[in-house]
């Protein structure tokens, strides 16, 4: 039997695996279940269809568990170290981020940790449990929901109208959509006002300048992070744990800098506008419509009494983010109903500070939130639930 199984092997159940196992868990009582061919996959998919050149993050957020072991990798292995490296905070290329990533897992063996199959259902019974999967049962002492919200892009209601009657409509993190391979186009819309929408902007109208356009609800806002630094420590969190659940979910909502961007990429965008290589509309699509030669026909409302906008593509791309209900489809659901797992009007778990949900049931990510905060999503979250769980 196993001590612990990781059901998610992203960048929070990869580094889980790597932090348990250096804290003493014996290699052979602890698997990661992961239905994708390697680690960090899926993952890795979204990043690279977003355009993303740079980390969002500081150096000092990666897998290793020195916090210093990606700058120490840079300058050791870099022929040019500062150019993998983005002031402020010395955010490192995702190029780097990869490669420092795969020689940590290589370093430390996390592959051979790994299990190939997808979680269908779980059960508790004599101070174990039991997981259900595709490949067959799994007995464990613990279990750890490593679930993000890849598998759960959120997609419009007018969109979902499109897509249902086959319109030349993709989302980038769907599983289908591949940036470097998309067809050819006459113009592409993206919708969407975030860091994802402006870096696929860009990259289209690098490859056909002058031949898409940016649809956005809201003007730039610009943040050089998706959430104050001070949500890492205890400068917020501080007020954060002293606060109900309801008043929990209210400060994370009111802490994600939703729709951002950090300001050089919203550079970037300016002068791509100003030099017409692409163009940026703002309002609300009120209507959409397929119309003579499978185009799409927007109609965006701008705000006062601007008339509306009519934009056709034969490219239409959402970088709408992710759907905001909770990640694990309808066998967490079945195990919620059946096992009567604590849950805030959210939807989201109501776990204790060791992260537990029920007796050997565990949570990081998303799932993690109303207890670890805004920060809970991302790497330093993973780095923060990791410590919670190694003192169980």
């Amino acid at each position: 039997m196993l001590e612990w199984l990781i059901i998610g092997g992203g960048v929070h159940g990869t580094f889980i695996s790597h932090y348990l196992t250096a804290a003493g868990v014996p290699r052979e009582r602890l698997r990661v279940l992961d239905p994708e061919p390697e680690p960090l996959a899926r993952w890795y998919h979204c990043c690279a269809n977003t355009g993303m050149r740079f980390m969002r993050s500081p150096d000092v957020h990666h897998l290793d568990l020195d916090p210093m072991g990606l700058r120490d990798y840079c300058f050791a292995t870099m022929k040019e170290p500062y150019a993998a490296l983005m002031e402020p905070y010395s955010r490192p290329s995702f190029a780097l981020f990869r490669e420092h990533t795969a020689q940590v897992i290589a370093r430390h063996r996390l592959g051979e940790l790994r299990m190939r199959g997808r979680a269908q259902g779980l059960s508790f019974d004599n101070g174990h449990a039991t997981v259900d999967t595709d490949q067959g049962r799994i007995a464990t002492k613990r279990i750890v929901l490593a679930i993000g919200a890849s598998d759960n892009p959120h997609w419009p209601e007018w969109a979902l109208d499109l897509r249902a009657i086959e319109a030349p409509i993709d989302h980038v993190f769907s599983r289908t959509f591949q940036l470097q391979r998309l067809r050819d186009w006459e113009h592409a819309i993206v919708v969407g006002g975030g860091i994802t929408a402006v870096q696929v902007a860009l990259a289209l109208a690098k490859r056909a300048p002058g031949r898409v356009s940016m649809v956005t609800r809201h003007s730039l806002r610009i943040e050089m992070f998706d959430s104050d630094p001070c949500w890492i420590g205890a400068l917020c969190m501080a007020q954060f744990e002293r606060a109900n659940h309801g008043e929990r979910r209210r400060m994370i909502a009111q802490a994600r800098n939703r729709g951002s961007v950090p300001r050089e990429i919203a550079t970037e965008l300016f002068d791509a506008i100003q030099e017409g290589r692409l163009s940026l509309t703002c309002g609300e699509i009120a209507h959409a419509r397929v119309i003579a030669g499978n185009r799409v026909q927007l109609t965006i409302r701008h705000s006062g009494e601007t008339p509306a906008a009519l934009l056709n593509s034969d490219l239409l791309i959402l970088a709408t983010g992710f759907d905001r209900s909770r990640p694990g489809g309808e066998w967490l659901d079945r195990a919620i109903g059946h096992f009567a797992l604590s849950c805030h009007e959210c939807g989201y778990p109501i776990v204790d500070a060791n992260l537990r949900w029920h007796p050997g049931l565990y949570v990081t990510g998303p799932l993690a939130e109303l207890e670890l905060g805004p920060v809970a999503r991302n790497i330093i979250g993973a780095r923060h639930a990791a410590s919670r769980l190694a003192a169980v």
